[in-house]
């Protein structure tokens, strides 16, 4: 154990942390009493000879200093001084002191933190429209921007806005009249806004999970414009709002609708029937339409109205026959994933629910 003890002459080791301190300890070593008087007498002619010997009692009085060490246990020695004595009857040595410590190497831990969320509220005005929060720093400061979509590509300067997070157990935090400002290139249809510093805390940032913006005012170069409108807030779950945004652009809010009289846009306009684009975003409804023959929302909101999962399964089991065929066994694989899991985990509706809504939009939407 000796040859793995740490020495140093500082107060401490790079990597390391002190997390004992056992006391001090010191060491000797003797050459004999005509030592010192031969190399006094003649410095420039020290032998090589009388060089081992040194070497030899400063190797030992260290030698020793380690067994000491070991015996508290130590498995360092921090503090470390060496200094040539003379004792009594003229004898010559080699004294060594020190401080033994236990020590142990630090767990270097990244305190950074950094996270995005989509905004899941909008506008169905032509405003600058925030759609992600994301937030960056470490123990000591978080800071935050905005990503806004900006539909006529105006010069945007700065927004006040009302941020709103809700956590993992559902409570929220409101932050008031928030400055975001822009000054990179911002006559583009995606913009950024400059950090700024935030009160929020680094473990509140790893639990949010959602995140709501009321735009208040905004400025451009024409002046400082309101929005008295209340935004909507986006009626779908977070990982198929992820999914939408992947398939339809950042902006997207919602999926494609229609009931013959009119037609809702990706981006959440509702636009009259005859309108071959929508007039916020200028999407074309025939690019977007959904492809789907069978009315797979009518028997999701059936499905809705059931508590547990083969209650579900049932649903299925009345439409299958309309189902394409290609969905038929991803369907049914679902349900039984559901079933199994339910039966260990608790209920399981709204993730077989997700399942199967998914399971058909990513076809309708390719």
């Amino acid at each position: 154990m000796a040859d793995s003890i740490m020495i140093s002459t500082g107060s401490s080791f790079e990597g390391y942390e002190i997390v004992d301190y056992l006391g001090f300890i010191s060491s000797q070593s003797l050459l004999g009493s005509n030592f010192l008087s031969g190399i006094t007498s003649a410095v420039a002619d020290v032998s090589e000879k009388d060089m081992r010997k040194l070497d030899k009692c400063r190797a030992d009085a260290a030698d020793r200093l380690l067994k000491m060490a070991e015996k508290k246990n130590a498995n360092a020695i921090i503090g470390l001084k060496m200094t040539y004595a003379s004792f009594d009857g003229g004898s010559f040595g080699v004294v060594m002191t020190g401080n033994a410590v236990t020590v142990r190497r630090k767990v270097v831990t990244d305190d950074s933190v950094y996270k995005e969320l989509y905004v899941t509220n909008y506008y169905q005005r032509v405003v600058p429209r925030p759609v992600k929060v994301i937030l960056n720093g470490n123990r000591d400061v978080i800071d935050m921007k905005i990503v806004c979509y900006n539909y006529n590509n105006d010069d945007i300067l700065s927004v006040r806005t009302d941020v709103e997070f809700t956590n993992l157990y559902d409570e929220h935090l409101i932050i008031k009249n928030v400055d975001f400002v822009f000054t990179k290139a911002n006559n583009t249809s995606v913009i950024e806004s400059d950090y700024i510093m935030t009160n929020l805390g680094y473990n509140d940032i790893q639990i949010l999970k959602d995140a709501k913006i009321v735009l208040n005012k905004y400025v451009t170069p024409r002046g400082i414009l309101a929005c008295n409108d209340t935004p909507i807030n986006i009626d779908m779950s977070y990982s198929r709002l992820e999914s939408l945004k992947e398939k339809r652009g950042i902006d997207a809010v919602s999926k494609y609708k229609t009931d013959g009289m009119i037609w809702t846009c990706n981006c959440g306009h509702v636009n009259e029937a005859g309108a071959e684009e929508c007039i916020v975003c200028g999407r074309k409804q025939k690019d977007i339409a959904t492809k789907a023959a069978f009315d797979y929302e009518a028997m999701i909101d059936e499905m809705r109205q059931k508590e547990y999962v083969i209650e579900i399964k049932d649903v299925l089991m009345g439409h299958l026959k309309e189902i394409d065929t290609k969905y038929r066994i991803p369907l049914l694989e679902i349900m039984e994933s559901g079933l199994q899991y339910e039966r260990t985990r608790g209920n399981m509706k709204e993730s077989v629910i997700e399942k199967v809504e998914k399971l058909f939009e990513e076809d309708s939407e390719e």
